[in-house]
């Protein structure tokens, strides 16, 4: 009698794990389009630019393995790399922070009953939607030194004009000041942050006699810290990836590297793509992605580990 309960059971167990073989076989199948693309479009460049980062490649002729020549030039021989660099952190250290008070500014106000708020929330967004390069151009006529609609307006109250894109001192708060221009993703981001705030805790808040600023303060801003943790993450993975803006507006390799007046504005990625499809350095940029990857990877992971202390979860 066991033996026979036992020998209906195997095939049973045999005829469930084929089932199970042919349901992953048939999912590994309607999804390997996915897989193939994922491997070849993302794996492979990867592996790919880390093996060209060990040597010297220009397209033209087969890589050469140069082992960490690549890295010791950039670390103690290249001025532009750490120009680049820096450039890049003081535009990170401005525009991250700025951009965050501001889109939280505005996300609050946003979120009061105010006459119009759907137009002003899809006005806040429409500039997301804008191509970068269309932006950089319009952005290159207003703040033009020679009729440019922004000093024009100064004008009117007796402003004299301002150099903003050709002089070393203003160039680098431009391009803080256009970064601005695109924060309506993390304005639609913190209202949503801000909708789900329970309206209770504002009523148990006036009740103990909170003003407007006791509100912001002890309500409002720890409700929405992990908002705030998670766009400033992204902030600072944007900004250190700046590229478009800087290469549109201040030459696209026409003013040497595009690294505008006197290469105040020379950012970490246009310095990348001039070493990569300027001068053919394809193992050099493959070295700065690294680098820049590695930066970016510390950065995020720093501001994970320390939000632990200020980030508030329900």
């Amino acid at each position: 009698m066991i033996g026979s309960i036992q020998g209906t059971a195997r095939p049973r167990a045999s005829r469930w794990r084929r089932f199970r073989r042919s349901e992953m076989l048939a999912g590994l199948l309607f999804i390997s389009p996915w897989i193939i693309g994922f491997c070849w479009f993302q794996i492979y460049p990867i592996i790919a630019s880390m093996y060209y980062s060990f040597t010297s490649y220009n397209m033209m002729q087969p890589a050469t393995p140069v082992g960490l020549r690549n890295y010791q030039n950039l670390f103690f021989h290249d001025d532009l790399f750490w120009k680049s660099l820096g450039n890049t952190a003081i535009y990170s250290a401005l525009s991250v922070p700025l951009g965050l008070i501001v889109s939280c500014g505005f996300a609050m106000l946003l979120n009061r009953n105010i006459p119009g708020r759907p137009f002003f929330r899809t006005a806040f967004y429409f500039p997301n939607v804008v191509p970068s390069v269309a932006t950089a151009i319009l952005w290159t006529m207003m703040l033009s030194g020679q009729g440019g609609l922004v000093n024009t307006f100064l004008g009117f109250f007796g402003i004299p004009s301002i150099p903003w894109l050709s002089s070393p001192q203003w160039a680098m708060p431009s391009l803080v000041l256009i970064s601005l221009w695109g924060i309506g993703a993390s304005v639609v981001i913190f209202l949503a942050g801000l909708q789900d705030v329970p309206r209770s805790l504002y009523e148990a808040a006036e009740i103990d006699g909170a003003g407007p600023l006791s509100l912001v303060r002890h309500v409002t801003i720890p409700m929405i810290s992990p908002v705030i943790l998670f766009n400033l993450v992204i902030g600072i993975i944007s900004a250190f990836q700046v590229f478009a803006t800087p290469f549109i507006i201040f030459g696209a390799g026409t003013q040497g590297d595009s690294g505008g007046p006197l290469n105040s504005v020379l950012m970490y990625s246009v310095q990348l793509f001039t070493q990569a499809f300027k001068y053919f350095n394809m193992g050099y940029a493959a070295a700065m992605a690294w680098i820049l990857f590695i930066i970016i990877f510390v950065l995020s992971l720093v501001s994970m580990r320390v939000s632990n202390r200020f980030v508030h979860y329900e």
